[in-house]
């Protein structure tokens, strides 16, 4: 499954199986038609609406928390957290994401992360989180996708600890480089998880 994952940078990745689908589409280079498109929140880094447009087809589905709807002319299945959906065939639950020791993300904003299920891997994106108590109850997690850098999100180390509890098959890096943190913070994630899950760095694709 990891030949059809390509990270784009920060938080994108354009994940091929039975559909395209794109994560937080963000100063996209080499766009290509989206099935469906997963929004996490509104922070221009995560909700472009320019970048967006670059990938939409007349058949493209935008998933998005309710403050990002409405802005741009779309297809939208607008979600907060505990929603479980069927968007194109595509199985999708809609799970939290916010800050508990910094005040970028609150809670009560409703913005989320998805596991949705793609080639029959369950794949996790945490969008812009801390370390939260609820990853204890994500099971069954093939691939997940863990924001590294600090500042705005979980640490290295913190995320390491969500990778022990959530226990993918295969944990990748991500949200660092392009705003915050750097590869350092990946490369310390890999190391942390040595022996224990199996961790992948994926070179940008541009």
């Amino acid at each position: 499954m990891l030949e059809n994952i390509k990270w784009l940078g920060h938080d994108t990745f354009s994940i091929i199986g039975e559909k395209v689908i794109y994560t937080d589409p963000f100063q996209i280079k080499k766009p290509e038609k989206a099935d469906i498109i997963l929004i996490t929140h509104e922070h221009y880094d995560h909700f472009s609406p320019e970048d967006i447009k670059k990938l939409l087809g007349p058949d493209t589905v935008i998933v998005i928390p309710v403050d990002c709807a409405g802005k741009i002319k779309a297809k939208e299945v607008i979600v907060k957290p505990g929603d479980k959906i069927i968007v194109d065939g595509i199985e999708i639950e809609v799970v939290p994401a916010y800050n508990i020791n910094k005040n970028f993300h609150p809670k009560d904003k409703g913005w989320v992360g998805y596991i949705f299920k793609v080639s029959g891997k369950r794949i996790y994106l945490a969008g812009d989180t801390d370390y939260i108590p609820e990853m204890k109850n994500f099971r069954d997690i093939d691939i997940a996708l863990l924001p590294v850098s600090g500042t705005y999100v979980m640490t290295a180390e913190e995320a390491v600890k969500a990778a022990l509890d959530i226990k993918p098959k295969i944990a990748i890096p991500m949200h660092y480089g392009s705003i915050v943190g750097s590869e350092k913070d990946a490369q310390f994630f890999v190391e942390k998880l040595k022996d224990k899950i199996e961790a992948r760095i994926l070179n940008p694709e541009r």
